[in-house]
């Protein structure tokens, strides 16, 4: 209570007088919780709202319907009112009534049981309560649904307990009995936690706050009988003791805990004195006096801003107490729904001799459109005119905004059209799909695709200065992937890349990884200790050292080519505490994506040291290329106990200077070196526990380095509003940063400092050179944020001249970028995530030694699997014949559906693949393609997969469920990991590869294999010109091998008869070569495959069931070779797989 408050309003509040009764009391009144409205009841259950300061009466109705006689007062007085979303909740003796703030009725509860209710209140937490507990002076309890108005429960408990009063505590229901106990309810059960006897009197008043309960009641005196007791007692809620009482002379009638102030309380008596008390601190109470009037005061409420209160009084007044300029009811209230006004119609007299204009039909209660001025009249909907973002980096903040010069493009008389410059600015178009594009006369598509005219020239004037007349953001924003009905492979990826790069795609569950695993894969020193990892025999299942060995093998064999992370990614959604560290995108909601970024860099450092250990036990290796070592100490300030341990650190988050006082007399400048200095060489001090005070006390930690690692990882940590403004700086990332360790002593350099330091040759210095950075971009208003790398690619060449080619990697779209463009930061839109540093004597350090060392154990340890039938072939590879570069395998892998793709379904129809759907590995193949045992099968894995399948594509893979189950399979099965380590060991040690569309078989897998090493039949015998049409599997061999394979719709295909099949197929191809007959061979299928629509006849009933054999183009007729299958396969007509 401050020093100006004092009485603001008063206004007497009487009911209507029915029958000559007279005017009824103030009973119940209250504070509207989210409107400027004061409600009150009286004894004739009539409830009423006044609204703001000045107390105009809003509305009012009669809630409880007495049952009393004419001319005597209502025996249903208003006992109590609470709020709700719905609106007021008002108990009389006999019900519970809820009505909307305008008067209309929700809901009203009236039984028969209910005899005499006192009190009510929420037995949940606001605003998200919906139950209420009702109680009064007899034996039942109810709860009462709020939303649907309904009694939930009927509690009747075995000792009748009459409560006049309840309120809501944090852990408790606080009730008071008519005999003067308090009892403390559980708000689940309703059951007594507690109880006490506090008066001998009745409580006459009571509320509660925090662990506060405070009571003003009736005692028994001396002489005097029962009177109103001179303190106000106080219990502490949490412990469940009394505590020390507050003492009011003048007699506490009641008392209210401030909404806003946890520990302070105003206390009232019945003839006007006012104090405002510190429950913890009563010294120094507040005191006032309101003029009564000879009145005695009834009742208190503070309003819930705590900026005033009110009392009400004997003589149907209600007095509001507050200060003048700040008194309001609520902090944040919502408007108040007023009625319309009511207009006043003209009268018109109709004679014959009224004129028509005097009629004015028809009548309009708005101005008509026609009727508007011209100076209302202008365009609208137009976009306010694009600010650029280095214009926006220069202005400089004040109190009343952003200030700096005007750089004005035009001329002072011309207007910018916004619309065309936003038509523009607009983000780049999605290419046409390649089965769109036009062919060359081979049939294949032309392999110079230039961009359309319009986007061609929006993207040739990106640039970063002002007078651009391009959009730089366009390549920072989120790129899509379109699918049309021949899925991801039909979208031109290489639109967004003309570079040898390769980018990551982003239909991935995780995929917001892939700037951190770009970053990985150029920074030399992480890229050389993954491949070497990679080709050693590490046989843990989800490791993540391999993965990562993989996926930087992949991107380097694509070449610009689009790659996937998706056995990496997989394989992170398999590490444990990864859900718990906020790195799974399906594990988190509101994480902030830069958040969730730091944390993986974290985690995958971490886990790869545990990958490390998997296969070798010294870790001096990956800890100089990835650890800082260093002790760490921490020291107990209130008894000097010191303690020091060993540790190693994997990454290091920035730390910035605090926040400098707001008049300063200079602002100082803070290098990044600076900010460096004090991260890896850190000192704090917060809580902690002291062993030898064995408690909680005031600790110091700092940190000691011992050695530097080969690669420094940098979260840059940016939390702040400063420390967002300090990256605006202009060349505050330095290209070079120089490290001196020694003597426990650490320093860092950059610029100028770092070349004088070169020169002198004092201190052995250690240079780190920049390789990249992943930046937090929010490139538009509608755009959400989205990661981008941005890398110095030079580095990770082998040749040493190339330096400072740096590349924007946005998901698929990769770009050349200048280097002012890479370090230039603006706190608006792009910001730096993680940061790597890397020594420049490790820089073109590109290490290939590991092809010459690969483990290929693997390879020998294939087992056949059961063989169900007599025909059945395999054969382990031995040492013997280890493969080579002119080794030939054939392979066919089948795979099944673990998710359906998602469509969207446009208001016309339309249906657009949103997310297409996804394939599992389910069995491998790979065939000897060489004499002497060409054709005989050395490995054959079926796949253990532990999510869940929606189609096992029977009529195509051959596969049922529970094959793939370990435990339940028949099978052998082997995990995934293996199987892929078998075909990147053949693929590493130079294999070619024989197969029938292969290319969407190795994405499935998701390898890559470069196309001098792939031999596909589909583009051996392509239709070239003729037609864009791809010929089965089953077609060819029927036509040119006079074979019928996957007949059986039942048993599916068989990979092992597939990748024999395309094998012939492959030896075919080479005598027709040979013989110079290629051409007439493939004229020969396009003239007998399209009466049969290219397919396989059906069976000729006439014909013994056989399928009718023609000789092929230009050879005689032969006798089919011996086909070996897999058992149990049944003979039914085929109709292609849709993976092929």
């Amino acid at each position: 209570m401050e020093a100006d408050w004092a009485e603001k309003a008063r206004i007497t509040v009487a009911g209507p007088s029915l029958g000559g009764a007279p005017a009824s009391s103030i009973t119940a009144f209250a504070f509207d919780t989210g409107q400027e409205l004061l409600w009150t009841g009286d004894g004739d259950g009539r409830v009423t709202s006044f609204y703001g300061l000045e107390l105009q009466r809003y509305t009012s109705w009669r809630a409880h319907t007495s049952s009393a006689a004419r001319g005597v007062p209502g025996n249903t007085p208003v006992r109590q009112l609470l709020f709700c979303e719905k609106g007021v909740i008002s108990l009389s003796t006999r019900g519970v009534h809820c009505s909307s703030r305008r008067g209309l009725t929700q809901w009203n509860v009236e039984l028969p049981d209910m005899l005499d209710l006192r009190c009510m209140c929420f037995t949940g937490k606001l605003p998200s309560a919906r139950e209420i507990v009702v109680a009064g002076c007899q034996r039942q309890m109810y709860r009462i649904d709020v939303e649907k108005g309904c009694v939930v429960e009927t509690l009747t408990p075995d000792t009748m307990v009459p409560y006049t009063m309840m309120r809501r505590a944090t852990n408790y229901v606080c009730a008071a009995a008519h005999d003067g106990s308090i009892h403390l309810l559980d708000p689940n059960t309703l059951s007594d936690v507690q109880r006490w006897q506090a008066y001998a009197g009745t409580v006459n008043d009571m509320d509660t706050r925090g662990d506060h309960l405070l009571t003003c009641g009736w005692t028994q005196q001396q002489y005097n009988g029962i009177r109103l007791e001179r303190l106000v007692r106080v219990y502490d809620l949490k412990h469940l003791r009394p505590a020390a009482p507050i003492s009011f002379a003048q007699g506490a009638a009641y008392v209210r805990m401030h909404p806003k102030l946890s520990s302070t309380c105003i206390v009232l008596s019945e003839h006007g004195a006012i104090n405002s008390i510190d429950v913890l601190n009563q010294d120094a109470p507040v005191m006032r006096y309101a003029n009564t009037f000879d009145a005695q005061l009834t009742g208190l409420q503070l309003m819930p801003s705590g900026k005033g209160f009110a009392m009400s009084d004997t003589h149907c007044q209600m007095v509001v107490w507050g200060s003048q300029a700040k008194l309001q009811y609520t902090e944040y209230s919502r408007p108040t729904e007023f009625p319309d006004p009511v207009l006043q119609t003209k009268q018109l007299s109709w004679t014959v001799d009224l004129p028509f204009n005097l009629i004015g039909m028809p009548y309009y209660r708005e101005a008509l459109l026609s009727g508007w001025p011209n100076s209302l009249v202008h365009e609208v909907g137009a976009p306010p005119p694009r600010i650029e973002q280095a214009f926006l980096a220069t202005l400089r903040k004040t109190d009343c905004g952003m200030v700096g010069p005007h750089q004005r493009k035009t001329r002072r008389y011309e207007v910018e059209d916004t619309r065309a410059s936003q038509r523009v600015h607009d983000a780049l178009a999605t290419p046409r799909f390649l089965s769109e594009k036009p062919r060359g006369e081979n049939g294949t598509r032309r392999p110079e695709r230039g961009l359309s005219e319009d986007i061609g020239k929006i993207l040739n004037s990106l640039s970063l200065n002002g007078g651009s007349k391009g959009d730089v953001l366009a390549y920072y924003r989120p790129v899509e992937i379109k699918y049309s009905k021949f899925g991801v492979d039909d979208f031109d990826f290489r639109y967004f890349n003309k570079t040898r790069y390769s980018g990551l795609e982003t239909h991935i569950v995780n995929s917001y990884a892939n700037p951190l695993l770009q970053l990985f894969r150029f920074t030399n020193v992480i890229r050389n200790l993954a491949l070497r990892h990679t080709a050693k025999d590490c046989r843990s299942e989800s490791c993540l050292l391999c993965e990562l060995g993989f996926l930087i093998d992949m991107l380097e064999k694509a070449g610009g080519q689009n790659c996937q992370a998706t056995n990496l990614l997989k394989a992170l959604s398999k590490q444990p505490g990864a859900a718990a560290l906020a790195v799974l995108e399906d594990h988190t909601m509101s994480t902030p994506l830069t958040i969730m970024v730091q944390n993986l860099n974290r985690f995958m450092l971490g886990k790869l040291e545990d990958c490390f250990r998997k296969v070798t036990y010294n870790l001096n290796e990956l800890q100089a290329a990835l650890g800082t070592k260093g002790s760490a100490f921490s020291r107990c300030t209130h008894c000097g106990y010191e303690d020091a341990k060993e540790q190693l650190w994997y990454s290091h988050d920035l730390m910035y200077p605090s926040k400098q006082p707001k008049h300063s007399p200079r602002a100082m400048r803070y290098a990044f070196t600076r900010l460096l200095q004090d991260s890896v060489h850190r000192y704090d001090q917060q809580r902690g526990y002291c062993n030898r005070c064995q408690g909680y006390k005031a600790i110091t930690s700092r940190r000691v380095v011992h050695a530097m690692p080969a690669v420094l990882m940098i979260n840059s940590a940016i939390h702040t509003p400063e420390a967002r403004q300090l990256w605006a700086t202009p060349g505050f990332l330095p290209r070079e940063v120089g490290i001196i360790n020694a003597n426990s002593q650490f320093y860092c350099y950059e610029g100028q400092d770092l070349q004088l330091h070169l020169q002198r040759r004092t201190h052995a210095i250690t240079v780190y050179e920049l390789v990249g950075m992943v930046a937090d971009v929010a490139a538009g208003e509608a755009q959400k944020p989205h990661m981008v790398a941005i890398i110095d690619t030079g580095i990770s060449d082998p040749d040493v001249s190339r330096t400072g080619d740096w590349h924007l990697v946005n998901d698929f779209l990769v770009r050349p970028i200048a280097q002012e463009e890479a370090l230039m930061f603006d706190p608006r839109w792009k910001l730096p995530t993680v940061l790597a540093y890397q020594m420049k004597q490790r820089s073109h350090d590109v290490d290939d030694s590991w092809k010459s060392t690969i483990d290929t154990s693997i390879l020998h340890r294939s087992v056949a699997q059961p063989a169900f039938d007599p025909t059945y072939q395999f054969m382990t590879l031995s040492e013997a014949d280890l493969p080579g570069p002119q080794t030939h395998c054939a392979i066919d892998a089948e795979f099944v559906r673990l998710l359906r793709e998602e469509i969207d379904i446009g208001a016309d129809g339309s249906r657009t693949i949103t997310r297409p759907a996804r394939s599992g590995l389910a069995r491998v193949s790979v065939l000897r393609g060489d004499s002497p045992h060409a054709s005989v099968p050395f490995v054959d894995d079926y796949i253990a997969v532990e999510e869940p399948v929606d189609d096992y594509l029977t009529q195509y893979s051959g596969l049922h469920a529970g094959d793939l189950t370990a435990g339940v399979s028949q099978y052998t099965l082997v995990p995934l990991k293996e199987v892929y380590k078998k075909l990147w060991v053949l693929l590493n040690l130079g294999c070619k590869f024989i197969g029938h569309g292969l290319t969407s078989d190795f994405r499935t897998i998701n390898i890559h294999v470069p196309e001098d090493q792939v031999i596909d039949t589909q583009d051996l015998f392509s239709l070239g010109h003729r037609s864009q049409r791809k010929l089965s599997l089953r077609f060819l061999a029927w036509l040119l091998l006079q074979e019928d394979i996957q007949r059986s719709a039942v048993a599916g295909h068989d990979s092992i008869e597939d990748a024999r099949t395309a094998y012939k197929l492959w030896r075919k191809y080479l005598e027709y070569e040979a013989e110079d007959m290629l051409e007439d061979v493939i004229d020969d299928i396009w003239r007998k495959g399209r009466p049969l629509d290219f397919k396989v006849p059906l069976e000729d009933p006439n014909d013994g069931g056989r399928t009718p054999r023609a000789s092929a183009p230009g050879t005689p007729s032969r006798t089919p070779a011996t086909v070996v299958k897999t058992p149990g396969r049944l003979a039914v007509v085929d109709f292609g797989s849709p993976l092929k």
